[in-house]
């Protein structure tokens, strides 16, 4: 797989691991994580299984200079943990808003990569964001208490399809003001 190098996504340090754009090399760690079924059925993008060539069409997409979606690595080297502990992203929205999705290997859960991760690109602000939304469903409460403890405000209930469950699942969403 040949891919483009991302010159314009900034690498952001986080406390023991660094946030960097996915490049062609995590395609077998990303591709391994997102077959689990407890990481796919708590995101609402991530098929299960895994159709072939996936991950390696996500990973092209998130290396387009048009893309709509940018797309960090948790990548924990530095300090000798996995090259790929998770991922983290913004989807541009419209005035200055974006909205913020991630999932983390289940090696790391309740761990404090989830929180170090959404509050490093916090304050980075790389897409000079105004306010942020976020999505979790209801039966990820430590996805809640990730956002809640990083500022987020509850803005209500709603409900999203998950591919993965093939089914609408009942989400909270969350907003957050940045200065």
């Amino acid at each position: 797989m040949k891919l483009e190098k991302i010159t314009d996504q900034p690498v952001i340090a986080a406390e023991a691991f660094d946030l960097r754009p996915v490049r062609g090399s995590d395609l077998g760690l990303v591709e391994m994580y997102c077959g689990d079924a407890r990481v796919a059925s708590n995101t609402s993008t991530i098929p299960h299984p895994l159709p072939p060539g996936a991950i390696e069409a996500y990973i092209r997409r998130a290396q387009q200079p048009d893309r709509s979606e940018d797309v960090w690595v948790m990548d924990g080297s530095k300090a000798g943990a996995s090259e790929v502990m998770g991922l983290i992203t913004l989807a541009r929205m419209d005035r200055n808003q974006s909205e913020i999705s991630y999932w983390v290997a289940p090696a790391y859960w309740n761990t404090g990569v989830a929180s170090a991760a959404v509050r490093a690109l916090l304050e980075a602000n790389p897409q000079k964001c105004e306010t942020l939304f976020a999505e979790v469903f209801q039966d990820n409460p430590a996805s809640a208490r990730v956002l809640t403890n990083c500022g987020f405000e509850y803005l209500g209930d709603a409900e999203t399809y998950c591919v993965a469950r093939t089914a609408k699942v009942p989400t909270w969403t969350y907003s957050r003001k940045l200065d």
